[in-house]
């Protein structure tokens, strides 16, 4: 996602125009009653009405689940902002194997790139290719993702899309949260039992507490890594103190050269230093605690997880088990493979990182570089600063961190359960250690 400077194919369709599939109330009213239970539907993408969410208080991200008769009672259980316990999930899923400290499960790291990147793509088009291919060699019956509102780029709409040509419509970044779990009930009124889900941590953790009780025949997860969301009406003041015509902004992302990207519906393109962006300047709710303090920014339950913050200019993806090497694989020569390159220290920035992050979370007002000497220091990071996998490892300690002190004040009590072992790991090596209570007994083996 677009505020951590980490982060998420197929030309423009015109046969089947989306604004008609989209209800103005989508997310307000329930569904109509399934028709044709048992039988797959090969229509265009469907955007169905979904039922409202049920009230969870400030630590939900509405990923789906309390819209879904019959599960919504799991929420307590099955939310990462509960009591998650990461190793029994991962060997779950993923059986007994590699468990890298910084980034979970893995069987291989790749930097990766589609040969040929797909038109308005966010990267080059690799989360929407994947999910193209399972449906076009009929590995799953139906891809579960956001498309974008007609009316904004940037607003998640959940669709279920069951023709490979019409994951173009899933193509690009979507901020603020979205209901993607809730398809699951009208996926299953429509027959699909194999079934393919691009979601965030959030959206994954709450998908795999539950995946015994939905009855699949398969479920491909296709992961991306999310941090630092907020609401759309944020996001758009957020691009109006970048551009003074914020309503024709079509892209934003933060670059491996330490910039920001801003493309034009008129096919302008700008790019903007990170030193120069408001970030600072940004009120205390701007993004809500739960983003503060995710602790699952790698997306360890997806079978394979597509990102940018180790691919230094390209895609990086990491599989975490057969499954996701069997969805890779799929792609064969159309998709570049390479090994991930490793530049620079991030021990510094990580540190001011931590320091700038009590003071915010004290209250107290940040330490400004000043501004004759941004330039400089726009210059020497993408030459000297952290580059490529240690770019990664830099961006999850910080997240470590950023979850520390920020839950640390604002919800201590739910320390000793939130808070799983590899997160402590992580901050550890900058002072940060669990006090009294912060940590559940027993934990070690957690």
């Amino acid at each position: 996602m677009p505020f951590n400077g980490l982060t998420r194919g197929l030309p423009d369709l015109e046969t089947a125009p989306f604004r008609a599939l989209v209800p103005p109330t989508h997310l307000d009213t329930h569904p109509p009653a399934a028709q044709g239970r048992g039988m797959l539907d090969r229509s265009a993408p469907s955007a169905p009405t979904l039922p409202p969410a049920a009230p969870r208080g400030a630590m939900c991200t509405d990923c789906g689940l309390s819209r879904l008769e019959g599960l919504a009672r799991r929420c307590g259980t099955a939310c990462q902002f509960t009591v998650p316990d990461y190793p029994a999930a991962q060997r779950r899923v993923h059986g007994t194997g590699e468990d890298d400290p910084f980034f979970g499960p893995r069987v291989a790291i790749h930097r990766a790139r589609m040969r040929d990147p797909l038109p308005g793509a966010q990267w080059t088009g690799l989360v929407s290719a994947l999910g193209a291919d399972l449906l076009r060699r009929g590995v799953v019956d139906a891809v579960l993702t956001l498309a974008a509102h007609p009316d904004d780029p940037f607003r998640g709409v959940p669709v279920i899309v069951t023709d490979p040509a019409d994951m173009a419509q899933a193509r690009g970044m979507r901020m603020g949260f979205a209901p993607l779990l809730a398809l699951l009930g009208p996926a299953a009124a429509a027959g699909h039992r194999r079934i393919a889900v691009i979601g965030v941590p959030c959206q994954v953790h709450a998908l795999r507490a539950v995946e015994a009780e939905l009855g699949l025949d398969a479920l491909f997860v296709i992961g991306t890594p999310c941090s630092d969301n907020t609401t759309l009406s944020n996001f758009h003041h957020f691009l109006s103190r970048l551009t003074d015509r914020p309503g024709d902004v079509t892209y934003l992302e933060f670059r491996a050269d330490y910039r920001v990207e801003i493309r034009f519906r008129d096919g302008a393109v700008r790019t903007v230093p990170f030193l120069d962006l408001p970030l600072s300047d940004l009120p205390d709710d701007f993004f809500p605690l739960t983003c503060r303090t995710c602790t699952d920014y790698a997306n360890r339950l997806a079978d394979v997880v597509v990102g940018y913050m180790g691919g230094d200019g390209d895609q990086w993806v990491i599989v975490r088990n057969d499954r996701g090497a069997a969805m890779l694989d799929g792609l064969g020569d159309a998709v570049v493979l390479s090994a991930p390159a490793s530049k620079g220290s991030r021990r510094g920035a990580v540190a001011g990182f931590l320091a700038n992050t009590e003071r915010a979370a004290g209250g107290l007002p940040l330490r400004r570089m000043p501004r004759w000497l941004r330039p400089v220091v726009s210059w020497l990071q993408p030459r000297i600063g952290p580059r490529g996998t240690e770019f990664a490892r830099a961006r999850l300690e910080m997240k470590a961190i950023e979850a520390i002190v920020h839950l640390r004040r604002a919800a201590p009590g739910r320390m000793r359960h939130m808070v799983p072992d590899h997160v402590w790991a992580l901050a550890a090596p900058y002072g940060l250690a669990p006090r009294a209570g912060e940590r559940a007994e027993g934990s070690d083996a957690r």
